[in-house]
């Protein structure tokens, strides 16, 4: 089977390489990455001009793309420019909405003017199938939303938050505003650069046109699918980045006259991260696949393959690659820290490689 990207994705790789070349080098992406709001504006609204969000979605959702491979190439080029801006919230609650039949609310996501996050993490641990701590009931021809959310991307920067609450319908989804009386942003700086918050909601009131999905399992399950594709294939484009800076230095730093590449050891180090880099890509492109030709626990199970081998992967590539570079590794003015510290993050978002790894094994078992 030809897993090469067609023309017109490649083409749209190259667009989108250049511009976050030009318009976020490194310096300036920290500087926002870093900065009050996480993110930059003016980079966001470019992207969706150049219609990168509308390539992770259907045309019949309003986009022109939304395979896995459109999926794939997007967030590969974003995680070689470690960029920061909110494209998984678009993907998440975009596909969400699309799965509960509500493509008609993904126009302004598509054009970037609104910026949304998928509010589904609680503080308390819970099950897969447990319920949820948050709450909506009844209130008169609307619904009243009590409870709490953690880790929310971008909390304060988006106008909107999908929020998933348990109702006597099951687990139920809710478009809430952000500036809802009720509603609290507790924001912070994430260790890798961009913000998130915790978010509660206190007697919090919507319409009943703002609960999306009576019953949202299978919007929720939609949105965690391309949600584990695209961090693998972020995880995938930083570690990219991370082996060709590894072995730029070992080809220009001298040790006893010579590049310490020639040193066999070294040798052997970097070949393991070149083997295990392609294996990576490899689980992601079987993920890909799997996104576009296969449902319930065959996709679910090559999409966790996939998380799972980034993880481990990506553990291996920005251990070496910092170990390689010496103590320079970790220097805030080296570029590499900043791709180790996001490989390393990607890894715990949405289940890290052991959640996986039993997730897979488990999957493995259903008949």
């Amino acid at each position: 089977m030809d897993f090469q990207h067609s023309e017109d994705r490649r083409m749209l790789a190259d667009t989108l390489r250049r511009f976050l070349a030009e318009r976020a080098p490194v310096d300036r992406r920290n500087a926002a990455a870093y900065g009050d709001t996480g993110y930059d504006p003016a980079v966001w609204q470019g992207l969706a001009e150049l219609g990168v969000i509308g390539a992770l979605f259907p045309e019949a959702a309003g986009g022109f793309g939304g395979s896995g491979f459109d999926i794939m190439v997007v967030f590969e080029e974003i995680g070689r420019a470690l960029a920061v801006e909110p494209f998984l919230g678009a993907l998440t609650v975009g596909h969400a909405l699309a799965a509960a039949g509500r493509t008609d609310l993904l126009e302004p996501i598509i054009a970037g003017t609104s910026i949304v996050t998928l509010a589904d993490a609680e503080p308390q641990d819970r099950g897969p199938d447990a319920p949820y701590a948050t709450r909506a009931t009844r209130d008169g021809e609307g619904w009243r939303i009590d409870g709490a959310k953690a880790v929310v991307a971008q909390a304060e920067a988006a106008a909107l938050l999908l929020v998933s609450a348990q109702t006597e319908d099951g687990a139920s989804l809710f478009l809430v505003l952000t500036d809802a009386p009720g509603l609290t942003v507790q924001g912070y700086a994430n260790v890798d650069g961009g913000r998130s918050g915790e978010v509660r909601l206190s007697g919090v009131t919507v319409t009943e046109e703002a609960r999306v999905a009576a019953d949202g399992r299978a919007a929720l399950a939609a949105a965690e699918a391309a949600a584990l594709l695209a961090l693998s294939a972020e995880a995938l484009g930083a570690m990219e980045v991370a082996k060709a800076m590894t072995i730029d230095y070992l080809r220009t730093r001298k040790q006893f006259g010579v590049p310490i590449g020639k040193f066999q050891a070294l040798q052997h180090r970097i070949a393991t991260v070149l083997l295990e880099v392609e294996q990576a890509r490899s689980a992601v492109i079987n993920a890909a696949d799997a996104f576009d030709h296969d449902q319930g626990a065959d996709r679910d199970r090559r999409l966790s393959a996939a998380k799972y081998t980034v993880g481990a992967t990506g553990q291996l590539v920005a251990e070496e690659a910092i170990q390689l570079h010496g103590g320079i590794g970790m220097t805030w003015e080296l570029p590499l820290s900043h791709y180790a510290k996001r490989i390393t993050m990607i890894d715990h978002q949405l289940g890290d490689q052991d959640q996986h790894l039993q997730r897979y094994i488990a999957l493995g078992c259903v008949v």
